[in-house]
C-alpha cells in the first residue's frame, strides 16, 4: 500500500493516520516523544504492510510485474493499489476523494512537528501539489514513478510502470477487490477502528 490507502485505512483518526503516514520514516529514538495512538498508528502500518505482502493474491499479481520490473515489483503494486483505490472510491470512500484528500492535507500540516524532520519537505509538497488526486490519471500515475526513481537505486526498473498498470489491469483489478475488503477486516478486527 502507498499514501493514499494508509491513510484511508486509518479510521478517520488523526493520531492513527499520523503514524501510519510516518511509520517507514520512524527511527526507535524518535518513538518516546509520540503520544500512544501515534504509535497505535505506526503499529497499524506496519500490520497493514505484513498483510499486503503475505496476501496469496498479491503475491502472484506482484509475479506479473516481476519480468520487467524485478526487485520493485513489490513497490509498483503497492502504487497500483491506490490507483486502484482511486478507480474504485465510491465503492470503498464515505466521502469524496477531493474532500478526503482536503481533509488529510490539512491533518498533515497541522501535525507537521510530528513528522520526522527529514520527512517533512516531502510531506509539504505532497500537500502543495496535491499527490493523493494524480492517483485519478495515468499521467499522474507517469509523474509518481518519475518522483520515485530518483529515490532508487535502479531507477531503469521503473520505466514502462504505466504500461504494465495497463497491460494488467484486469489482473490486478481482481486483485485489489478481493484483497482490499480483507485488509479492511484486519484494521477492523485489529481493534483500530
Amino acid at each position: 500500500m502507498n499514501y493514499l490507502a494508509h491513510l484511508f485505512l486509518s479510521c478517520e483518526d488523526e493520531e492513527l493516520m499520523i503514524g501510519n503516514f510516518i511509520a517507514d520514516f520512524v527511527k526507535n529514538h524518535y518513538r518516546e516523544e509520540l503520544s500512544p495512538r501515534v504509535l497505535e498508528g505506526i503499529q497499524l502500518h506496519r500490520i497493514i504492510d505484513s498483510f499486503t505482502d503475505r496476501h496469496p493474491a498479491v503475491v502472484q499479481a506482484t509475479r506479473l510485474l516481476h519480468p520487467k520490473h524485478h526487485k520493485y515489483s513489490p513497490v509498483l503494486m503497492d502504487v497500483f493499489f491506490d490507483y486502484l483505490l482511486v478507480e474504485n472510491w465510491e465503492v470503498y470512500g464515505q466521502e469524496s476523494l477531493e474532500d478526503f484528500s482536503t481533509r488529510v492535507y490539512a491533518i498533515l500540516s497541522k501535525n507537521i512537528d510530528l513528522i520526522p524532520e527529514p520527512f517533512q519537505a516531502r510531506t509539504l509538497n505532497m500537500v502543495q501539489h496535491r499527490w493523493l488526486m494524480s492517483y485519478m490519471t495515468l499521467a499522474g500515475m507517469e509523474d509518481t514513478f518519475e518522483r520515485m526513481k530518483k529515490r532508487v537505486s535502479k531507477p531503469e526498473y521503473f520505466e514502462e510502470a504505466v504500461v504494465s498498470l495497463q497491460e494488467h489491469h484486469e489482473e490486478l483489478t481482481a486483485t485489489f477487490h478481493t484483497f482490499f475488503p480483507e485488509i479492511i477486516g484486519v484494521v477492523q478486527r485489529n481493534c483500530f477502528c
